[in-house]
């Protein structure tokens, strides 16, 4: 028995039918995964965001308790408390310097590594920090 041709049409309509209703369905469930997926990251980033903020109000903290430690009249009540016996320094005492501290201090540090290799017997390099600017 050949089944008709009106028979024929509703089952390719029916066959169509149940295949738009699993593509519609896997659609559907992929639209909620990424959504679920978007949440997820949404909470770590508001995580991430609550940590960050409690870290830099503990370094605020941090800060406001050294510059109160700093202060001059607390590092005074301390030498006074304490009986340290520390003195201000005279004005011959403070050496005020120009240049910066931290190419000071690496040409110091610099200079007593090439002492070391010249009395070794290699030839001492010398670094030009004027040459690159």
């Amino acid at each position: 028995m050949k089944p008709s041709s009106s028979h024929a049409f509703i089952n390719q309509l029916l066959a169509y039918t149940i295949m738009m209703i699993c593509v519609t369905g896997t659609v559907g469930l992929g639209t909620v995964w990424l959504r679920h997926q978007i949440s997820e990251i949404a909470n770590a980033t508001k995580g991430m965001e609550r940590a960050i903020a409690a870290t830099e109000r503990q370094i605020a903290e941090s800060t406001a308790r050294l510059a109160a430690e700093e202060s001059p009249e607390t590092l005074e009540r301390k030498n006074e408390v304490m009986a340290l016996g520390l003195v201000p320094p005279h004005a011959l005492q403070i050496v005020r310097i120009s240049e910066s501290p931290e190419e000071r201090l690496a040409a110091k540090r610099n200079m007593e590594i090439f002492a070391e290799e010249a009395v070794e017997g290699t030839a001492a390099v010398r670094f030009s920090l004027n040459s690159f600017r």
